[in-house]
């Protein structure tokens, strides 16, 4: 399956949820809650990317569990970006990144 086809799979059950919606930033796709981001799919590498807490974010790097999501150079230090090797945590990653994003509002 295919990262983006393995993505709104994902998703699918996600959007069923009160305020979650597709949508798309920077041209990419992409889900928010209540109109604002929480996660989305770099269609260039094929990672999956999440919205946490900077510090969460810091966390899983350093546990070699994603990398920096940084377009052009510029560091976005509350997204992580997962490969799609590492698939089998996005359904986590994705439920994790909605809730921070939702406790946020």
């Amino acid at each position: 399956m295919q990262p983006e086809e393995q993505f709104w799979r994902l998703a699918e059950p996600l959007l069923a949820q009160p305020g979650v919606t597709r949508s798309t930033m920077m041209g990419l796709p992409c889900l928010r809650i209540d109109g604002k981001f929480f996660a989305s799919l770099d269609r260039k590498t094929q990672h999956l990317l999440v919205k946490l807490s900077a510090a969460r974010v810091q966390q899983l790097i350093a546990h070699g569990q994603g990398v920096t999501f940084a377009p052009a150079g510029r560091t976005f230090r509350e997204w992580l970006a997962v490969p799609p090797t590492d698939a089998e945590r996005w359904p986590r990653l994705l439920a994790e990144a909605q809730s921070f994003v939702a406790a946020v509002s």
